[in-house]
């Protein structure tokens, strides 16, 4: 009670002016999926700040299974842009019942801090870092592995 300010794992506090209300139309894996905005118009988006597990990497369907079920078919999510990226997704992180979907995905060990990219997240950073770094001691799903490979080295050696 009283004026404390809110503990540390509370997701960083939106507003109308910095987001946008979109509708879910799919999900394709676990940081990527596909919206309709209020002028009707769709586009692909990246979850901003994190990386999934690949579908074909371990935890890769797990997480795309827990993202279809915090942001399903239907459902109106908040989303705040960052940028676009290099396929012509939308870059942005998105908001669900006011919380942050991509802080819960690492918060669960679902998803990892994007390091490279996290500056785009700049107000919520060290939430972020925090989140993995307790998810990584609790060895929760992706950090449950002995020795986890990243999305990106994943990725990349693949290529």
């Amino acid at each position: 009670m009283g004026c404390s300010p809110p503990p540390s794992n509370t997701t960083h506090e939106i507003t109308s002016a910095n987001t946008a209300p979109v509708k879910v139309l799919s999900t394709s894996d676990g940081d990527t999926l596909k919206v309709q905005f209020q002028n009707g118009k769709s586009s692909k988006v990246r979850i901003g700040c994190i990386d999934a597990p690949e579908y074909s990497q371990e935890y890769g369907l797990e997480a795309g299974l827990r993202l279809k079920a915090l942001i399903p078919t239907g459902a109106t999510i908040k989303l705040r842009k960052i940028t676009t990226d290099q396929y012509d997704r939308t870059v942005a992180e998105i908001y669900s019942e006011e919380k942050s979907v991509g802080l819960q995905l690492v918060r669960e060990g679902y998803a990892v801090v994007y390091h490279r990219y996290l500056d785009g997240c700049s107000d919520t950073a060290n939430q972020y870092v925090d989140a993995e770094n307790d998810a990584r001691s609790r060895k929760l799903n992706f950090w449950s592995q002995s020795d986890p490979v990243m999305p990106w080295d994943y990725r990349r050696n693949r290529r």
